[in-house]
Protein backbone atom coordinates (compact mmCIF):
# COMPACT_ATOMS: atom_id res chain seq x y z
CA UNK A 1 0.00 0.00 0.00
CA UNK A 2 0.91 3.53 -0.61
CA UNK A 3 2.97 5.29 2.02
CA UNK A 4 2.14 9.09 1.36
CA UNK A 5 -0.97 10.75 -0.15
CA UNK A 6 0.30 14.35 -1.80
CA UNK A 7 -3.20 16.77 -2.22
CA UNK A 8 -3.82 19.12 -4.85
CA UNK A 9 -5.80 21.83 -3.23
CA UNK A 10 -8.07 23.69 -5.67
CA UNK A 11 -10.58 21.64 -7.56
CA UNK A 12 -9.95 18.95 -5.03
CA UNK A 13 -9.41 19.84 -1.32
CA UNK A 14 -11.94 22.75 -2.13
CA UNK A 15 -14.31 23.55 -5.72
CA UNK A 16 -12.46 26.64 -5.88
CA UNK A 17 -11.65 26.98 -9.77
CA UNK A 18 -14.76 29.16 -10.15
CA UNK A 19 -13.98 31.80 -7.18
CA UNK A 20 -10.58 32.05 -9.01
CA UNK A 21 -12.02 32.70 -12.64
CA UNK A 22 -14.25 35.38 -10.73
CA UNK A 23 -10.96 36.94 -9.55
CA UNK A 24 -9.45 36.85 -12.44
CA UNK A 25 -12.38 38.20 -14.91
CA UNK A 26 -12.60 41.28 -12.38
CA UNK A 27 -8.67 42.22 -12.83
CA UNK A 28 -8.92 41.76 -16.45
CA UNK A 29 -12.03 43.86 -16.38
CA UNK A 30 -9.74 46.47 -15.15
CA UNK A 31 -8.28 46.58 -18.05
CA UNK A 32 -11.22 46.58 -20.43
CA UNK A 33 -11.21 43.25 -21.05
CA UNK A 34 -14.09 40.63 -20.88
CA UNK A 35 -13.54 37.03 -20.71
CA UNK A 36 -15.26 33.53 -19.73
CA UNK A 37 -14.39 31.19 -17.48
CA UNK A 38 -13.54 28.90 -19.92
CA UNK A 39 -10.76 30.96 -20.75
CA UNK A 40 -9.42 30.72 -17.74
CA UNK A 41 -9.34 26.75 -18.28
CA UNK A 42 -6.08 26.47 -19.90
CA UNK A 43 -4.39 28.24 -16.77
CA UNK A 44 -5.65 25.57 -14.38
CA UNK A 45 -3.10 23.88 -12.24
CA UNK A 46 -0.23 26.47 -13.21
CA UNK A 47 1.04 29.80 -10.67
CA UNK A 48 -0.39 32.91 -10.57
CA UNK A 49 3.18 34.55 -11.21
CA UNK A 50 3.07 32.63 -14.73
CA UNK A 51 -0.64 33.16 -15.56
CA UNK A 52 -0.27 37.23 -14.66
CA UNK A 53 3.11 37.06 -16.86
CA UNK A 54 1.26 35.61 -20.23
CA UNK A 55 -1.86 37.99 -19.98
CA UNK A 56 0.59 40.88 -19.55
CA UNK A 57 2.37 39.65 -22.32
CA UNK A 58 -0.28 38.61 -24.45
CA UNK A 59 -2.55 41.77 -23.80
CA UNK A 60 0.27 44.08 -23.46
CA UNK A 61 -1.24 45.46 -20.07
CA UNK A 62 0.66 48.24 -18.49
CA UNK A 63 1.31 46.91 -15.25
CA UNK A 64 3.26 43.77 -13.29
CA UNK A 65 3.06 40.74 -12.22
CA UNK A 66 3.57 41.52 -8.45
CA UNK A 67 1.02 44.39 -8.86
CA UNK A 68 -1.67 41.93 -10.10
CA UNK A 69 -0.82 39.06 -7.62
CA UNK A 70 -1.29 41.82 -4.88
CA UNK A 71 -4.59 42.89 -6.52
CA UNK A 72 -5.22 39.16 -6.93
CA UNK A 73 -4.74 37.75 -3.15
CA UNK A 74 -6.84 40.68 -2.20
CA UNK A 75 -9.15 39.88 -3.76
CA UNK A 76 -9.38 36.04 -2.90
CA UNK A 77 -9.69 37.39 0.61
CA UNK A 78 -13.15 39.16 -0.33
CA UNK A 79 -14.38 36.14 -2.61
CA UNK A 80 -13.20 33.03 -0.43
CA UNK A 81 -15.51 33.20 2.19
CA UNK A 82 -17.93 30.16 4.04
CA UNK A 83 -15.67 27.87 2.19
CA UNK A 84 -16.79 23.96 2.53
CA UNK A 85 -14.45 21.22 1.62
CA UNK A 86 -15.66 18.59 -1.38
CA UNK A 87 -17.73 16.15 -0.97
CA UNK A 88 -15.97 13.40 0.20
CA UNK A 89 -12.64 14.92 1.80
CA UNK A 90 -13.18 15.13 5.51
CA UNK A 91 -13.95 11.11 5.48
CA UNK A 92 -10.73 10.59 2.84
CA UNK A 93 -8.18 12.40 5.50
CA UNK A 94 -9.98 10.96 8.65
CA UNK A 95 -9.50 7.67 6.76
CA UNK A 96 -5.54 8.10 5.88
CA UNK A 97 -4.86 9.48 9.45
CA UNK A 98 -6.40 6.26 10.48
CA UNK A 99 -4.35 3.91 7.89
CA UNK A 100 -1.43 5.72 9.13
CA UNK A 101 -0.50 7.26 6.15
CA UNK A 102 1.25 10.64 5.66
CA UNK A 103 -0.93 13.61 4.14
CA UNK A 104 0.83 16.46 1.82
CA UNK A 105 -0.34 18.96 -0.26
CA UNK A 106 1.49 19.88 -3.34
CA UNK A 107 -0.57 23.65 -5.00
CA UNK A 108 0.65 26.06 -7.23
CA UNK A 109 -1.49 28.67 -5.17
CA UNK A 110 0.67 30.99 -2.90
CA UNK A 111 1.76 29.83 0.71
CA UNK A 112 -0.51 32.21 2.08
CA UNK A 113 -3.59 31.54 0.07
CA UNK A 114 -3.27 28.09 0.72
CA UNK A 115 -3.17 28.79 4.82
CA UNK A 116 -5.97 30.94 4.40
CA UNK A 117 -8.09 27.96 3.18
CA UNK A 118 -6.68 24.83 5.39
CA UNK A 119 -7.36 27.05 8.20
CA UNK A 120 -11.34 28.49 7.10
CA UNK A 121 -11.75 24.47 6.10
CA UNK A 122 -10.53 23.35 9.54
CA UNK A 123 -8.09 20.73 8.23
CA UNK A 124 -4.46 22.41 8.67
CA UNK A 125 -3.70 19.62 11.41
CA UNK A 126 -4.39 16.93 8.84
CA UNK A 127 -1.48 18.06 6.62
CA UNK A 128 2.71 17.03 7.54
CA UNK A 129 3.99 18.93 4.25
CA UNK A 130 2.56 21.79 2.34
CA UNK A 131 4.57 23.22 -0.48
CA UNK A 132 3.19 26.06 -2.67
CA UNK A 133 4.49 27.15 -5.73
CA UNK A 134 6.46 29.74 -5.40
CA UNK A 135 8.54 27.54 -2.89
CA UNK A 136 9.76 25.52 -5.98
CA UNK A 137 11.46 26.70 -8.78
CA UNK A 138 9.37 25.15 -11.66
CA UNK A 139 5.79 24.50 -10.79
CA UNK A 140 3.77 22.73 -12.87
CA UNK A 141 3.41 20.58 -15.11
CA UNK A 142 7.55 20.25 -13.84
CA UNK A 143 7.25 17.52 -11.41
CA UNK A 144 8.87 19.25 -8.46
CA UNK A 145 6.48 20.47 -5.86
CA UNK A 146 5.77 16.52 -5.71
CA UNK A 147 9.08 15.48 -5.23
CA UNK A 148 9.64 18.29 -2.41
CA UNK A 149 6.37 17.13 -0.77
CA UNK A 150 7.66 13.44 -1.15
CA UNK A 151 11.24 14.62 0.43
CA UNK A 152 9.37 16.68 3.28
CA UNK A 153 7.32 13.40 3.91
CA UNK A 154 10.28 11.69 4.16
CA UNK A 155 8.57 9.35 1.19
CA UNK A 156 10.09 7.62 -1.77
CA UNK A 157 8.12 9.29 -4.75
CA UNK A 158 7.11 5.98 -5.59
CA UNK A 159 5.35 5.09 -2.70
CA UNK A 160 3.11 8.19 -3.10
CA UNK A 161 -0.33 8.59 -4.77
CA UNK A 162 -1.36 11.78 -5.42
CA UNK A 163 -5.12 13.49 -6.38
CA UNK A 164 -5.42 16.44 -8.77
CA UNK A 165 -7.68 17.54 -11.11
CA UNK A 166 -5.60 19.02 -13.87
CA UNK A 167 -3.82 18.12 -17.16
CA UNK A 168 -0.77 20.06 -15.80
CA UNK A 169 -0.93 18.37 -12.04
CA UNK A 170 -1.23 14.84 -13.76
CA UNK A 171 1.73 15.47 -15.76
CA UNK A 172 3.95 16.87 -12.77
CA UNK A 173 3.11 13.65 -10.60
CA UNK A 174 3.36 11.09 -13.49
CA UNK A 175 7.07 12.91 -14.15
CA UNK A 176 7.77 12.74 -10.53
CA UNK A 177 7.11 8.53 -10.51
CA UNK A 178 4.24 8.98 -8.76
CA UNK A 179 0.51 7.23 -9.14
CA UNK A 180 -1.92 9.62 -9.86
CA UNK A 181 -5.94 9.72 -9.37
CA UNK A 182 -7.31 12.38 -11.30
CA UNK A 183 -10.42 13.89 -10.52
CA UNK A 184 -12.68 15.29 -13.29
CA UNK A 185 -14.03 18.39 -11.45
CA UNK A 186 -16.75 19.64 -13.77
CA UNK A 187 -15.69 23.12 -12.49
CA UNK A 188 -12.19 22.79 -13.20
CA UNK A 189 -12.97 22.69 -17.04
CA UNK A 190 -12.29 20.25 -19.78
CA UNK A 191 -9.03 18.69 -18.34
CA UNK A 192 -7.00 15.71 -20.18
CA UNK A 193 -6.24 13.52 -17.05
CA UNK A 194 -5.87 10.54 -19.69
CA UNK A 195 -2.14 10.18 -18.04
CA UNK A 196 -3.85 9.87 -14.67
CA UNK A 197 -3.74 5.67 -13.17
CA UNK A 198 -7.60 6.34 -12.38
CA UNK A 199 -10.08 8.91 -13.42
CA UNK A 200 -13.06 9.22 -10.87
CA UNK A 201 -15.99 11.47 -10.98
CA UNK A 202 -16.35 11.74 -7.56
CA UNK A 203 -13.96 11.77 -4.05
CA UNK A 204 -17.01 10.45 -1.75
CA UNK A 205 -15.89 6.95 -0.88
CA UNK A 206 -12.72 7.48 -2.47
CA UNK A 207 -10.51 3.82 -2.27
CA UNK A 208 -6.40 4.49 -2.19
CA UNK A 209 -6.17 0.91 -0.74
CA UNK A 210 -5.38 -0.68 -4.40
CA UNK A 211 -2.24 1.47 -4.72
Amino acid sequence: MIKAFIFDMDGVIVDSEPLHFEVNRRIMRDFGLEFSDEFFHAYVGITNEQMWADLIERYSLNTTIEELQKKDFLLKKEVFRDLQPIKGIPELLANLKKDGIAIGLASSSEKAFIEMVLEELGIRGYFQAVVSGEEVERSKPEPEIFLRAAELLNVDPADCLVLEDSRHGVEAAKRAGMKCIGYQNPNSGPQDLSRADKIVHTLENLDYRDF
